[in-house]
């Protein structure tokens, strides 16, 4: 394991800004990790874990040390009836794991197909996408203290996961590294009669786009990623970190007085009396999409996506989403929250 001095965190990021730490690390096992921990000169440095950097913002140098989180392997364990426990290493890339397990016919991860990121920070951000979280599958997680080396397991209750929110981003936010996540999914082989879940974002049209009247694990997939694709620009050609903001979730109160005004607005129940409403769409309406800002701007077929058209800043960004949330506040009364985590 090496430490390095001044790494430039760009080549790290979806986002591709200029960015460097202080300092650099590596790690691909617990062991090297304990070892980074253990390392006195290091006791009192701020830390940062990085995963595939795919939903974070750098708007300055980070003053401490980065640790990338390169700890890989993917098992799979029988569980009761027909689920199968997947346990995979918190450095694994998510989409990699999506992918080993529709190979093995393992069903839950399907409507998840690539969404950028690592295994280690999915349960960070509880992902979802089409329906489906990862609370949905969730069964528990191994992570290290970065102060003591310490492990600690946390099962799905523990983990206080809610929409794009975890513990992590919390009360333990920067306090651990995630080595391990373990899903408890459903064994096709065992379970032909799997119900898959098509009712969201189109994901049923584009099944009847393409004659499929029995969905699979495999016409599934295809789905998710030619819509994903359609939608969302590839972060090699234009920086970006999907989904900036969350769908902002209000009163069904302040819903209806709205509806009133915008008898068009998209919007979707929510527990506890409250109504989720498309931030995209409230983004497109305040004449945001398609906008660009300099070297940045909000991207052509997606609203919700900020993108970096290429030598912009991460503050020139942030500055574009304190603008957006602006407009949004003053035109609808509602304050939208990024779901980058911003640095």
């Amino acid at each position: 394991m090496t430490i390095v001095g001044n790494q430039q965190l760009k080549e790290f990021t979806t986002f591709g800004v200029e960015a460097t730490a202080r300092l650099f690390a590596t790690v691909y096992s617990v062991a090297e990790l304990r070892e980074l921990i253990a390392e006195k000169s290091l006791a009192h440095e701020p830390k940062l874990v990085l995963g595939g950097g795919s939903n974070v913002l750098f708007t300055r140098d980070f003053d401490g040390l980065v640790i990338r989180n390169a700890i890989r392997g993917i098992q799979a364990f029988p569980g009761e009836g027909a689920e199968v426990i997947v346990k995979a290493g918190g450095g694994v890339d998510w989409d990699e794991l999506v992918t080993w397990c529709i190979e093995r016919n393992y069903a839950g991860l399907e409507n998840l197909s690539k969404i950028p990121g690592s295994v280690g920070a999915a349960p960070v951000q509880n992902i979802g996408a089409y329906g489906v979280e990862l609370k949905d599958v969730f069964r528990e997680l191994e992570a290290i203290d970065l102060h003591t080396g310490e492990a600690i397991h946390l099962n799905e209750s523990a983990c206080v996961f809610g929409y794009r929110e975890s513990i992590f981003k919390h009360e333990y936010r920067g306090l651990f590294l995630i080595h391990s996540v373990s899903l408890g999914l459903q064994d096709l082989n065992v379970r032909p009669d799997y119900k898959f879940k098509i009712d969201q974002g189109g994901v049923r049209q584009k099944l009847d786009e393409h004659g499929v009247t029995v969905p699979s694990l495999a016409s599934v997939r295809k789905a998710v990623c030619e819509i994903r694709a359609a939608k969302l620009p590839d972060p090699v050609k234009f920086g970006n970190a999907g989904s900036f903001f969350k769908n902002p979730v209000i009163p069904q109160a302040q819903y209806e007085t709205l509806a009133v005004r915008f008898p068009d607005m998209p919007h979707y129940p929510y527990p506890g009396a409250r109504v989720k409403i498309p931030a995209g769409w409230l983004i497109e309406q305040c004449g945001w999409k398609g906008k660009m800002v300099g070297h940045t701007g909000v991207y052509k077929t997606h609203a919700l996506v900020l993108v970096n058209y290429g030598g912009a800043t991460g503050r020139e960004v942030l500055a574009l989403a304190y603008s957006i949330q602006k407009s949004v506040s003053e035109h609808f009364g509602i304050e939208l929250l990024p779901e980058v985590n911003i640095f």
